[in-house]
């Protein structure tokens, strides 16, 4: 069976930058471009590939600020502010260094990195799929074949959900965590659920009720005032739960042999100082 590791590029990417850039010190390259982000994007790269031995390797990225969810909803992440300078010339650097390694960087216009992770590992559903991400929207993958690996602090500290851990460690089901996103919404992601329900009663109405579409049918059995939050604000629950939903089905094709994690150490070492990015690769592979 083939072990394929899909990489949330952006996630990466931006930990990495912000991990390494609280002293100022960007790590300037010949051409006067910052690489700390890249640099430190190398090390949970590689880590996680030494971690998990993926036989194939493929890394995923968003392709700008507006996708099919801002059509949706127009205020969604619009609370994030614009990447630091320093970070911006970074983004297409790191891709050079993914492409450094012979492996595939896969972004499509109007879609999230999300989105192509779960499109990957619905593709790929027979094979083992790791998942290497700090972001928990991506725990809805998670089934008998996929695990998803959320960073923790530091280099080499997984958090690892699979299907038989999953429930002790959330309380829920991948299959309840859309409902759950639909009651409580994501501050992060700006969309707000339903208003006045927090996690912890999300957990408890879940627990008991197992699906949204449950509750609405027993609603009578809630108090007055849960009842009417539940049935006023229903189109914001369904809107919120579309705007959380990883799409599994996004138009673009891959070879997966393209995506073969063989490295050349000397070609790759090559290759990477070609792109200006000074790096200890013999530490890591």
């Amino acid at each position: 069976m083939k072990h394929i590791l899909l990489v949330d590029g952006m996630a990466l990417l931006f930990r990495g930058f912000y991990a390494t850039a609280y002293s100022r010190n960007y790590m300037i390259n010949d051409d006067g471009i910052p690489t700390n982000g890249v640099q430190q994007f190398l090390r949970y790269f590689l880590d996680c590939i030494q971690t998990f031995q993926p036989t194939h390797v493929i890394c995923c990225w968003d392709s700008g600020k507006t996708t099919f969810r801002t059509e949706l909803y127009e205020a969604y992440k619009a609370n994030r502010s614009d990447p630091p300078e320093e970070l911006i010339p970074q983004f297409s650097l790191v891709q050079d260094v993914v492409r450094a390694f012979s492996l595939p960087n896969v972004s499509v216009k109007n879609y999230e990195a999300d989105d192509l992770i779960g499109t990957l590992a619905t593709l790929y559903k027979d094979d083992k799929i790791t998942i290497q991400t700090g972001d928990r929207d991506l725990l809805q993958l998670v089934d008998s074949n996929t695990r998803v690996a959320l960073m923790q602090k530091g280099i080499g500290n997984y958090d690892v959900y699979d299907e038989q851990n999953f429930f002790e460690k959330i309380g829920l089901y991948p299959e309840q965590l859309l409902d759950f996103k639909g009651l409580t919404g994501d501050s992060a992601d700006n969309y707000p659920g339903v208003r006045g329900i927090g996690e912890k009663t999300a957990l408890k109405l879940l627990q008991q009720y197992d699906s949204f579409e449950t509750i609405l049918q027993q609603v009578d059995e809630l108090t007055p005032a849960m009842k009417k939050r539940l049935t006023e604000q229903r189109d914001m629950f369904y809107l919120s739960r579309s705007l959380a939903e990883i799409k599994c089905d996004v138009p673009f094709t891959i070879s997966l042999e393209k995506a073969n994690y063989e490295v050349d150490i000397d070609e790759v070492e090559e290759r990477i100082h070609q792109i200006g990015v000074s790096f200890p690769l013999r530490k890591y592979v």
